[in-house]
């Protein structure tokens, strides 16, 4: 049996360690258990050891696992690509959307609002890559989506998420990290109303610290705590 309480304390230390060779607080860094495929028992074991954020990739599958922790005081982010004929149904299950790609999408978020002081913090995801297997904006068209996205009443831009490519030396994923740093700070000083650009969800098990140390806010984090999935 995966020790949890010692890989969270683990993945925690890392975090605080990555944080403090670049000057930055530990507490800055927003943790994201991510938790596909990750039975209700194991995620009820990681909210014990002290976790509140949890991730899920699947519409479906974060109905069931709500209904089963529906005691807990979680915060749900939604890190998976979602197709937009879902979007009422996720609305109601996650606080936070991470995978936003298109303005379609972020239409039927809002239109799915169950009342208008419900808003909703979303990311815009960008393909840095240009992966085709992968969801995400083109770098060039951040930009105009963000000033699209603002201006929809129930949705609150908060910033970007990024997946690199995976390469198996972290280092490799640093460039991909700067970029969406730097990408932020562009998008900032357009001064576009109601655009904010402060939160970087970016960085996962393999090269979360790299991440941390080029300006991630948010980190979603797997297999590091629940072990590898099968």
């Amino acid at each position: 049996m995966i020790d949890l309480k010692d890989n969270i304390a683990r993945v925690q230390e890392r975090i605080a360690e990555a944080c403090r060779r670049v000057g930055r607080r530990p507490e800055d860094v927003k943790l994201v258990a991510v938790s596909k495929t990750v039975p209700p028992d194991r995620i009820r074991a990681a909210y014990d050891a002290g976790l509140r954020d949890f991730g899920e990739n699947r519409v479906q599958e974060a109905n069931a696992k709500r209904a089963a922790l529906s005691d807990l005081t979680v915060t749900w982010h939604l890190v998976g690509h979602l197709q937009s004929n879902k979007a009422k149904l996720a609305r109601e299950l996650f606080h936070w959307a991470h995978s936003l790609d298109s303005l379609r999408l972020a239409q039927k978020l809002d239109q799915a609002a169950v009342s208008s002081g419900d808003r909703l913090p979303v990311l815009i995801e960008v393909n840095l890559g240009e992966e085709q297997t992968k969801s995400g904006v083109r770098e060039q068209d951040v930009l105009p989506l963000a000033e699209q996205v603002s201006r929809l009443p129930t949705l609150e831009l908060r910033g970007l998420m990024v997946l690199p490519p995976f390469f198996e030396d972290p280092e490799q994923a640093r460039p991909f990290f700067g970029r969406l740093r730097d990408l932020a700070k562009t998008i900032e000083a357009a001064n576009s109303p109601g655009v904010s650009m402060r939160e970087l969800s970016m960085g996962m098990s393999h090269d979360f610290e790299v991440a941390i140390e080029e300006g991630a806010t948010t980190v979603r984090i797997g297999t590091a705590i629940f072990g590898e999935r099968k």
